[in-house]
Order: structure tokens, then sequence, then C-alpha cells
């Protein structure tokens, strides 16, 4: 088995020096390779990172929600991650390479001085011998003619290796310059492959930076949200007391109405009797249409049903009615025939009323303008006010439903 510098010694060759080579950039054809798909892996990721700041520019401009500005950061790192990866990977393959070429280098060298000396020796020898060459001299000196001719022949022969010799010498200078440029090349490449990875580095130092802030931000706000939640949740609970009362007063009223006219003499029995009348067969005219009474406002959706309801903020409520999502300024319509009998305030500080259909009550809350008075008589689908818009663009609209003192699920009386 022959070694590196059994190899070296050998006399060189064009084919021993395309062996070499091929051995010597056989790695490095397969770190092309790999180079070549890095490079695409990180053309993907640098996309990804430009459309993540598009969409993190476009939730800061909104401005209303930080968990989401916080997951486009946090995937933003992420890819940010892999780009410093995929760059440290291309460092990595390219250190790979220039050892390689360094290697290449050192070999051709030595290759080169070990021609340079070998070309000596010849130039040497021919030159010690340069008295014998004269043909005349060749010719006379000889016992035969045969023998003189081989001698020249040797002498040309060894002049032909030598001027072989010292083109091959100029062909390895040739291909060592070469190599040293392809080098130069790499470290330049080098170079700026370090620097993308300092400015990586430090972009991704300033987004985590950020993530802490945006973080720091979205707890704060998501503190502020549950603060809200609360003060949303307790005003329904004032609401839904308020309500209560108000039924309890109207019911109260028409009890004691009752009982005064029951009381009465002459003529105004005779009024009583009629007055109630009128309310029993409204009674009975708004049971009859139970399932097809038309919805108080065009709404987006149900944003709370009938019934209990866990809150956000870890309580419970009782939602006497149903709660809809409209648009701004949504308005709001009698669902059938009654007198206005109360207009009120809620807890809010927005608009409610309370619209009397014999022994029924409706009751439509959250509105920010009302355009009926107490005691006033409404159709169905006649206009009662609008809804009201919070700050934060949402217009919630509470529609309720009664029966003496027990409030009716809306969704069993609505069409």
């Amino acid at each position: 088995m022959q070694t590196a510098a059994n190899v070296l010694s050998l006399p060189f060759t064009p084919f021993h020096f395309l062996s070499l080579l091929f051995f010597l950039l056989l790695p490095t054809l397969a770190s092309g390779q790999s180079k070549k798909q890095l490079e695409r892996d990180k053309a993907r990721v640098e996309q990804e990172i430009k459309k993540l700041n598009s969409d993190l520019a476009k939730a800061k401009k909104n401005s209303r929600s930080s968990q989401q500005q916080l997951n486009l950061l946090e995937k933003k790192i992420s890819e940010r991650t892999k780009l410093i990866n995929n760059i440290n990977g291309q460092v990595n393959l390219l250190n790979m390479r220039m050892t390689q070429t360094e290697d290449s280098i050192s070999l051709i060298r030595t290759q080169i001085d070990s021609l340079k000396l070998e070309y000596g020796r010849v130039v040497r020898a021919l030159y010690n011998e340069r008295g014998n060459l004269d043909k005349m001299v060749l010719l006379l000196d000889t016992k035969s003619y045969n023998y003189a001719y081989l001698r020249t022949k040797y002498y040309r022969d060894y002049s032909r290796y030598r001027r072989r010799q010292a083109a091959h010498i100029q062909q390895k200078e040739q291909e060592l310059g070469d190599i040293s440029l392809d080098l130069q090349r790499q470290q330049r490449e080098q170079s700026d492959l370090l620097a993308q990875q300092r400015r990586q580095k430090d972009q991704l130092s300033r987004e985590q930076k950020e993530k802490q802030q945006s973080l720091k931000a979205s707890k704060q706000q998501e503190k502020s949200l549950q603060q809200q939640i609360a003060k949303k949740e307790q005003q329904k609970r004032q609401l839904q007391q308020q309500i209560q009362k108000i039924i309890n007063e109207e019911i109260a009223k028409a009890a004691s109405r009752k009982k005064k006219g029951s009381t009465a003499t002459g003529s105004s029995g005779s009024t009583t009797s009629t007055a109630s009348s009128a309310e029993v067969a409204l009674t009975a005219d708004f049971a009859s249409n139970k399932g097809r009474l038309p919805w108080p406002c065009y709404y987006n959706k149900v944003s709370r049903e009938y019934g209990k309801y866990t809150h956000a903020s870890g309580g419970q409520n009782m939602n006497n009615g149903i709660d809809l999502l409209c648009k701004a300024g949504a308005p709001v319509k009698a669902v059938f025939n009654g007198t206005v009998s109360r207009v009120f305030t809620c807890p809010n500080g927005t608009r409610g009323i309370i619209v009397r259909h014999g022994e029924y009550m409706t009751v439509y809350a959250n509105l920010a303008t009302v355009t009926v008075s107490e005691g006033r008589d409404v159709a169905t689908n006649q206009n009662l006010g609008t809804v009201y818009t919070a700050d934060d663009g949402t217009a919630e609209f509470s529609f309720q439903l009664w029966k003496g003192t027990t409030s009716q699920n809306p969704r069993q009386w609505l069409r």
C-alpha cells in the first residue's frame, strides 16, 4: 500500500493530478449539494419572516390584541432562530471547504517544490554534461555509430523531459493561483455569512426583548379585560335586579288598580270592567302568538342565551333574557302591541324600556336612544329606539320577556 510520501516521491503525471483532484473535491461536491439545500431553506425562512413582519405591523396598527402580537413575535423568533441555525450550517460547510482548499494548496505547493527540485537536478545534470553534447565530439568520441546514436537520443529525450517538467511546473503554479483565488472568494463568503449571523443574532435579541415587553403588555391587557368583564357582569347583575324590581312594582301597580276598581260603584264599575276585559284579551292575544313574535332587531349573532352561565371572570350570573350582537345604531322595535309602562336608565348609563302586554311584559335594554315615552301605546314593529355602541365598537342589545314575576325564555316566543 502506498503512503502519501510514496505518492509524492513518484513521477507526477496529469493522470495522477486528476485522480488526486477528484479525491480532494469529492467531499466538496457533497457539501455543495448541502449548501444549495441550505440556501433554499434560508430563502424560505426569510420569506416567512417577511410575512410575519407584515402581519405584526398590521396587528400593531390595530393595537387591540396584545396576545395576537405576542403569538406573531413568538413565530418570528422561532423562524429567526431557524435562520441563524441555517447560517451556522452554511458557515460550517464553508469552513470544511476552506480546510479542503487549504489542504489542496499545501499539496500543490509540495508538488511544485518536488517538481522544481527534480527540474533543478535535470538542469544541473545537463549543465555538467554540456561539453559532451557537441555532435562532432559525440561522433568522433565513440567506438561505434550506434552507440553515438543512442547517446545523442538519450540527451535529446532528457532535454524534452526538462521542457515538459518546466511546462508542468507552470501548469501547477497556474492551478495554485486559481485555487488561491477560490480560497479568497470563500474567505469573502465566510466574512459575509458571519456578518449576516451577527445581524440576525442582534435582531433576535431585539425581538426577544420586544416579546418580553409584549408579554408584559398582554398580561396588563388581560388584567384590564378581566376587570372590564367583572365590571360588565356586575352591571348585568344590577340590571337584572333593577328589572326584577321594576317588574314587581308594575305588578303591584296593576294589583292596586284592580283592587280600586273592584270597590268602585256606579258608572266607574262599568269602566273598570271594560279595562279589565281589554287587558285579559291582550294577554290572551299575546299568549296565542307564542313562537310567532318578530325579533326586536336585526342581529349578527347571539352573544348570550337565556339561563345561568359562568362568565370569564369565574363567577355565575343568570341571564333572564337573550343578548344579541348587532350593527352599531341598529333600530329596536316592539314585538307586539302594548303600552310603554316604564322608561329607565340602566346601571351602565344606557336606556331601557318596558312594554306591557296585559299580564306579559317585554324588556328592551342597553339602548342609546329612546323614541317613546311612558304611557304611550305602541304597535307591533313600531320603532322604540336604537342600540348603544360601546367604545370598543360592540353593540349588544338585551331582550327579556316576563309573565308576571317569572322570566320566560325568549327563544320559545320569537319566530
